[in-house]
């Protein structure tokens, strides 16, 4: 299931295809997001629905790990996960690494070992992945699908988005 942060009724929405394990997608999170959260998501204008695009197997188990999470607390898990990328995707043990964020959020070794062993969760994640790119032509992330039909890609600065969003609004 999407995740979505904002209203789920919101008349505009975003589709953001991301990975766990990417720079340019941690600093949307990180120096973007906030912004648009602030002028367009917690005004109700605008809601954010969350892809995971993991290019890696470091990306997939991250993303597995955010999904075991209770969904009301999804959104703080990616929120901890790109604020702390530059650590756990460079430990000698990323794994171990990966299990300390998801106890300090709550996730027991058992639940997340559980998870990693959910053929249906990581199946189901690798095919959004793969629908993504062969129906929308997802090839990189961050990717943006905005209000059904304009396009975002890669790093972009929070003006590329605001001048679009005040368009589709107005």
């Amino acid at each position: 299931k999407d995740r979505v942060l904002g209203d789920p009724n919101a008349p505009i929405e975003i589709i953001e295809y991301s990975s766990l394990t990417c720079p340019h997608c941690r600093s949307f999170h990180i120096d973007i997001l906030p912004e648009i959260k602030k002028n367009y998501i917690d005004t109700g204008k605008v809601k954010l629905v969350y892809r995971d695009f993991p290019f890696d197997q470091l990306g997939l188990v991250a993303a597995v790990m955010a999904r075991c999470a209770p969904p009301s607390r999804y959104f703080q898990f990616l929120d901890v996960l790109f604020q702390n990328q530059e650590k756990w995707t460079t430990e000698s043990d990323p794994l171990a690494a990966l299990t300390r964020i998801g106890k300090l959020g709550g996730l027991s070794q058992e639940d997340f070992n559980a998870c990693l062993n959910d053929k249906a969760l990581v199946d189901g994640l690798l095919q959004v992945r793969l629908t993504a790119n062969k129906q929308s032509d997802i090839k990189s992330t961050p990717s943006f699908i905005i209000d059904g039909d304009k396009r975002i890609v890669g790093a972009q600065s929070y003006e590329v988005f605001d001048e679009l969003l005040k368009k589709l609004i107005d």
